[in-house]
Formats: C-alpha cells, sequence, structure tokens
C-alpha cells in the first residue's frame, strides 16, 4: 500500500508550476521551506495516533518500540503539550503560521502569523467568521500585509520561536475554549485569543474589521452551538 497519494514527481511539478520564473537556487529555498512544512505535518500525524493510542492504554515503551525509539525519545517527543487538545485543523493552522514566518524569513512567530495562518485553514471556523466580517480573504491579506515586519536576509531552518504575545494569545485560546465550556481548542478559539490580546497588531486589526471580544464570543457561542458542539472547527 502506497503510504500517501502524492509523488515526488507531484511535489516538483508543484513547485515549478507555481515559481515558473524562479532560478535554481530559489527554488532551492522554496524546495527547504515545503520539506520543513512536510516534516512539521508528519510529526502532528504520528502526534495525532500516538494520543490514540494513549487513550486506548498503551504504554510508552510500546509507542516507542511503534516509532522505532526509546521509550525515553518516545516520550520526550510526544508527551501532552500546550497543543494536546487542539483540533487537527487548529494544529494545521501553527504550522501555516511557522511556514509564513519562514516564508517571509522571521525568526518569530507573531500574531501577525497566526492569523495568516488561519486564513490559511478555509475549513476552520475561524475562517468562515474572518471572511464573512472583512467581505473578503484578501481584505484580511491586505490588512496584515500592513503590519508585518519587512523580510529578513535568509530562511530559518528548525524551529522559529513565538514572541510573547503569540504565546499569550495561544494561552487565551485555551481560556476562551473553557470559557464556552468546550473541551477542545479550535481555530475559532484561536480568533478569540488573537482578539483578547488587545496590544498586539492582530488585535487592531481585527477590531479595525469590525470585530470585539465580546462579540465574537457570543458569536463563537452561537455558531458552535448550531454545528452540534463539532471538534474539528
Amino acid at each position: 500500500m502506497s503510504p500517501l497519494n502524492v509523488s515526488l514527481a507531484d511535489l516538483i511539478a508543484r513547485l515549478d508550476e507555481e515559481l515558473p520564473d524562479a532560478d535554481a537556487l530559489a527554488r532551492i529555498s522554496e524546495a527547504q521551506l515545503r520539506s520543513q512544512t512536510l516534516s512539521d505535518l508528519g510529526d502532528q500525524l504520528v502526534g495525532h495516533y500516538v494520543g490514540k493510542a494513549k487513550q486506548a492504554g498503551a504504554s510508552w515503551s510500546e509507542i516507542g518500540d511503534a516509532i522505532g525509539v526509546s521509550k525515553q525519545a518516545a516520550q520526550q517527543r510526544h508527551a501532552p503539550n500546550a497543543f494536546e487538545r487542539f483540533t487537527d485543523l487548529n494544529r494545521h493552522v501553527v504550522v501555516l503560521a511557522q511556514e509564513s514566518a519562514r516564508t517571509h524569513k522571521h525568526d518569530f512567530i507573531g500574531t501577525e502569523h497566526l492569523l495568516l495562518g488561519l486564513l490559511g485553514e478555509p475549513r476552520g471556523l475561524a475562517y468562515e467568521l474572518l471572511t464573512a466580517k472583512a467581505g473578503s480573504e484578501q481584505r484580511v491579506r491586505d490588512a496584515v500585509a500592513e503590519v508585518l515586519p519587512p523580510s529578513g536576509r535568509k530562511a530559518l531552518r528548525g524551529h522559529i520561536a513565538f514572541r510573547p504575545e503569540s504565546k499569550r494569545a495561544l494561552a487565551q485560546a485555551s481560556l476562551a475554549s473553557a470559557d464556552l465550556g468546550h473541551d477542545w481548542v479550535g481555530t475559532e478559539h484561536t480568533l478569540l485569543g488573537l482578539i483578547r490580546v488587545e496590544e498586539s497588531p492582530t488585535a487592531r486589526i481585527l477590531r479595525d474589521l469590525g470585530f470585539t471580544s465580546s462579540e465574537l464570543h457570543e458569536t463563537v457561542r452561537t455558531e458552535v452551538a448550531e454545528r452540534f458542539g463539532s471538534h474539528d472547527a
């Protein structure tokens, strides 16, 4: 059985199609960015099933054997963390935020990158709320472009750290979920977390678009209730 319905040829063809005028060195840089994103998604895929295995009663030794690493390595890599209650869509938002930071050659993940991550996940409730309020996705992207710092000189490899305000926004996302009585943290909660960090550039963008924290809170409550408590928002 083929593990993925994508091949190296598919990835090459897509990159070449999207960057028809790029030279060889520019394509190397873009390939590196996409490689890191694929790696991040792979880690999340494994982490998802590690969580399922733990819920089913598997030990860290058994999980380590399944991955092909020691018990200690498995536990260090996949022990519960700040994103444990995040839905798959919301974890993807975090990956997209990191990819956005790399694309702009920034050495940090700001709230602006998290907002771009939400725009990159159209299946999420946050995307629906953003585009409904703004009238279009492009209007939000234009607003983000106005506050993004200039691009750096060199794309980073490996982990990119969250800025303090981004950490607060993610913490506020978890608090917003708890306030609403939800047992998951979805994209809608991340949107709430972003507007709650009032001094951040992203909170200012959201206010300029017409959002208020209290109104957004009630909108999320209503929308989730109408969707019968969907856990992948």
